[in-house]
């Protein structure tokens, strides 16, 4: 298009990152949805709408590649929470489950409500409204389905695991049992048709944190975490040929296993490598090893011994999560709290019987104290930071955000624990309540240990109580040298996920703004990374801002993003979509213009009108699609 045909509106004077390329200060003009020219001084007198962005970063959309937003968009398909980040394509699917193949209900089994209440923490109530408006059956229609939503940001599917093991296995089978030939052939083919009609790639899980929801399956975990190596390797096989890719989680406890899983993607032993990308490099801080492992896991993967096609996600922040008293992704590792979890979100009355149950009760005591004091292999592990779970049951680590006893907000559990212990033993502080020595006499007043505190915190207050604490990537150094690394990707935002557990739906800012201690080419390296590189790995079209291109592009203010606080920046809300509080962050203000599509989705703070009104966004079918 020619300046002469008139441009629908006109950036100027921006600094542009595109392609890890050297920023330049210039113009971008756009015109049906496209970007139709760059350059300097363009004719702004052709232009129906002109933006002076002087001192701002113009890029590409940013790309969220790890999100559950597969409910949410039947629901809030403009996406809003990331959309205000800058974020204009997502990936969907992950760690095996999505909605491919419809509620795949058997008048038994309800599989969306029983995958996705304890993996995402999503009630009940909301699930079972989604599955009952459901109109597909089969992985085409699905991509047809959301490709007729009101889309903010592009939508990348991944072909989910689990419910393809459903699908072809029936649900009791799927977690009990390996597939017949038969059976593993019907999901080959289903999953070589899928990434023929579009779907990006295939996504399995092994995380021990992925549990079913009903009755009697509480204690199995979901079905792609049934499947053995043979499965994995036959499916794999599939992905290869199709030039697709493989999203996955390790492992966890086994590093043979680990290792075994991941050789998959060597083309010195499969003859062509598998594109692979793989959740999460993080820096545990109750594990120090495996942050280096998973260096060192990635070169080893992509040397020229092994020839492979190997990205670790890195989350580009603090690994914090919240607690609504036992209800977090954590409590999922550990036998003791799993049981706490096992009940519905509401059931309040279902987890105080567990609790006050005496075998129960010294369980969890047990658990609670292991490796705290004695001499013992666990108290080894625990003093030099090798422990066996992820949740480090440190009270001083544990901050209470909400409390019914209002006094102890504020407080980290130790410093309340103290508190409480001053006040049996008669001491007490100037700024104690009436209330506050009610509820420890009442409450407290047998407690001997931490495990008599944490058990009655939870009698107390059930999910009342909420907590957060940070598991991994507390020095930002370690997170930024992660980000940087050529072998990792950034990702694993979880965005979507976990209602009130985790809020990461900032982190691609986060990342930028670490990226931007470097100066101007560190933050093109990082652009590149979060934009043309996730597309290249997820095989499909975007991350670039070149003539011709779809119009997916974001102002970011550079001096608001220096000062922007991303550890200060959660924030609970009530969600209409869920009616339910989600924890969402705020970062208004760096982003200054969101457009996807070529239409505005989001300017100077606010939401377009239309952002999930009329079509955005498109589904970003794989390029190996047919």
């Amino acid at each position: 298009m020619t300046q002469a045909q008139g441009f629908d509106t006109l950036i100027t004077n921006a600094k542009v990152f595109n392609r890890g390329e050297q920023p330049v200060i210039e113009d971008v003009a756009i015109a049906n949805g496209r970007i139709v020219a760059r350059g300097q001084q363009l004719d702004a007198s052709v232009a129906q709408r002109v933006i002076d962005a002087t001192g701002l970063w113009l890029m590409p959309g940013l790309f969220d590649i790890h999100t559950h937003y597969d409910l949410e968009l039947e629901v809030a398909p403009g996406l809003p929470e990331s959309t205000r980040h800058g974020t204009t394509s997502v990936v969907i699917a992950n760690c095996s489950l999505g909605l491919a193949f419809g509620a795949q209900r058997d008048g038994v089994n309800d599989p969306i409500v029983s995958c996705y209440a304890r993996v995402e923490n999503i009630p009940k109530h909301v699930l079972k409204n989604c599955a009952d408006n459901v109109s597909w059956d089969n992985p085409g229609a699905y991509l047809n389905h959301l490709e007729q939503l009101n889309l903010g940001p592009n939508v990348v599917a991944l072909f989910p695991h689990s419910m393809l093991r459903i699908e072809k296995m029936g649900f009791e089978n799927s977690i009990s049992r390996e597939p017949t030939s038969d059976e593993l052939e019907q999901m080959k083919d289903s999953l070589r048709d899928g990434l023929k009609q579009g779907y990006a790639g295939f996504s399995t899980d092994a995380l021990p944190f992925h549990y079913l929801a009903a009755q009697p399956h509480c204690e199995k975990t979901i079905p792609t975490q049934f499947a053995k190596f043979p499965e994995l390797k036959a499916l794999a096989g599939v992905v290869r040929e199709e030039g697709a890719l493989w999203q996955a989680t390790p492992p966890k406890d086994s590093v043979i296993g680990t290792l075994k899983t991941f050789l998959l993607t060597s083309g010195r032993l499969y003859g062509k490598p598998l594109r692979t990308t793989v959740v999460a490099a993080l820096d545990i801080t109750n594990n120090w090893r495996l942050a280096r492992l998973t260096k060192l896991l990635a070169r080893m993967l992509n040397s020229r011994l092994i020839k492979g096609d190997f990205h670790m996600q890195a989350l580009g922040a603090p690994f914090k999560t919240w607690g609504d008293g036992a209800v977090t992704p954590l409590a999922e590792e550990i036998p003791e709290l799993r049981r706490l979890n096992e009940t519905d979100l509401e059931d309040r009355e279902g987890r105080r019987a567990i609790l006050n149950d005496p075998d129960y009760s010294k369980a969890f005591k047990a658990m609670w104290m292991k490796g705290k004091k004695g001499w013992s292999l666990a108290r080894l592990k625990r003093l030099i930071n090798l422990e066996d779970y992820a949740f480090h049951r440190t009270l001083a680590d544990m901050h209470i955000e909400r409390c019914p006893q209002t006094q102890w907000q504020g407080m980290d559990f130790q410093q309340a624990f103290d508190r409480i212990q001053a006040i049996n033993n008669g001491q007490y502080s100037e700024d104690m309540t009436d209330q506050e020595r009610s509820t420890v006499a009442s409450d407290f007043a047998w407690i001997q240990d931490e495990g008599d505190f944490m058990l009655q915190m939870l009698r107390s207050f059930d999910n009342e109580l909420t907590w957060s604490t940070i598991t991994a990537n507390r020095d930002l150094q370690t997170v930024r040298e992660l980000l940087m690394n050529p072998l990792l990707l950034p990702g694993f935002n979880d965005s979507g996920a976990h209602l009130t557990n985790m809020a990461f739906y900032d982190v691609n800012l986060r990342s930028l703004k670490l990226a931007a201690q470097g100066g101007d080419q560190d933050v093109s390296y990082m652009v590149k990374r979060l934009t043309k590189d996730a597309a290249d790995v997820f095989g499909v079209e975007g991350g670039t801002i070149d003539e011709g291109d779809v119009a997916d592009l974001i102002l970011i203010d550079p001096k608001k993003l220096a000062d922007y606080d991303g550890e200060q920046s959660a924030q609970r809300i009530h969600r209409e979509e869920y009616s339910h509080e989600q924890l969402v962050n705020r970062s208004d203000g760096v982003v200054d213009l969101v457009m996807i599509g070529g239409h505005l989705a989001w300017e100077n703070t606010d939401f377009s009108t239309e952002l999930g009104k009329k079509p955005m966004g498109r589904l970003l079918r794989a390029a190996n699609s047919a």
